[in-house]
């Protein structure tokens, strides 16, 4: 029954913002025609005052009427992107949850560090409490006892969650991945919210979760017409720019130069060629000369 009521709130979500602004008349239409309407005229009026509000509650999202015309509309919230992931995964929970006919034949990709730290992590985002824990990246063999940070924000990133916030012990903001953390604990300890823990404007330049202090690069990558495709649905970067040609197509980017970028390019292989900026065309080269060299002896 509650995944039948979710579902039904993402079904009016889904209804208005496609329509942009409708009618009550016209909602109620697309209800009786929906697997939810069961040959109901419309949604009754209580009902439909009760679904705005739980939806407000749980997306953050506004149903509205304007009274000048009577249709309803979305206002959506200043931080959408939260709300568009919650929805989302919503949606793909309810349809995975009614498809266990076929759950032998749907594979999906785990997403480890998820399921013991993430809750915790919220909560001391939600309280500013600082996070003790042990933390055992994959370029130390032996792990970091006691890591101390101010938890500014979340990030996920190739499905993989990151904490990002100030380490006690240096002063240094720092990023961590979940999966890698062991031992977590919300300590008593409280913090003041820093004025510029913006997640976007921290991550704006980078292409991942490195972030370095070196300057922005201009960035230009020849890129061939099939790979091009996959740049236009899942661009790079957000400063992603492009300039079509018959065969291939010039993609422009402003970020800095990292080592996940430099290992993203590189997994593209001949498809993709950087034209500039020269350095990086000089660490692509060092790392394609090295990785032939392992065959060649």
């Amino acid at each position: 029954m509650a995944r039948d009521i979710l579902n039904r709130y993402i079904w009016i979500i889904d209804t208005i913002r496609r329509y942009g602004r409708i009618s009550r008349r016209e909602l109620d239409e697309c209800w009786s025609r929906s697997v939810y309407g069961q040959g109901e005229q419309g949604i009754p009026r209580r009902t439909f005052f009760n679904y705005r509000q739980a939806i407000e509650e749980l997306f953050s999202l506004s149903i509205e009427c304007d009274t000048s015309t009577y249709e309803y509309y979305i206002v959506e919230p200043e931080n959408s992107d939260i709300t568009e992931w919650m929805l989302n995964s919503s949606a793909t929970s309810s349809v995975l949850q009614g498809s266990r006919d076929v759950a032998s034949r749907i594979m999906l990709e785990d997403v480890p560090s998820a399921r013991e730290f993430l809750a915790p992590t919220i909560e001391a985002l939600r309280h500013n409490r600082t996070l003790t824990f042990d933390y055992h990246p994959y370029t130390r063999s032996q792990p970091t006892r006691g890591v101390t940070i101010e938890p500014y924000f979340l990030r996920i990133h190739r499905q993989l969650w990151y904490v990002t916030g100030r380490n006690t012990t240096d002063g240094k903001i720092k990023t961590y991945s979940l999966d890698r953390i062991s031992s977590l604990r919300i300590t008593p300890d409280t913090f003041p919210q820093p004025l510029h823990a913006d997640p976007k404007e921290y991550f704006r330049d980078s292409f991942g979760v490195m972030v370095t202090q070196s300057q922005p690069k201009t960035i230009k990558l020849k890129v061939d017409s099939r790979q091009s495709k996959y740049f236009r649905a899942l661009p790079l970067h957000p400063s992603q720019e492009e300039m079509v040609s018959d065969t291939y197509s010039i993609f422009t980017y402003r970020m800095r130069i990292t080592p996940d970028l430099v290992a993203q390019l590189l997994s593209y292989g001949p498809s993709v060629t950087v034209l500039s900026p020269p350095e990086l065309k000089a660490m692509l080269l060092t790392d394609l000369r090295a990785a032939l060299a392992n065959y060649e002896q």
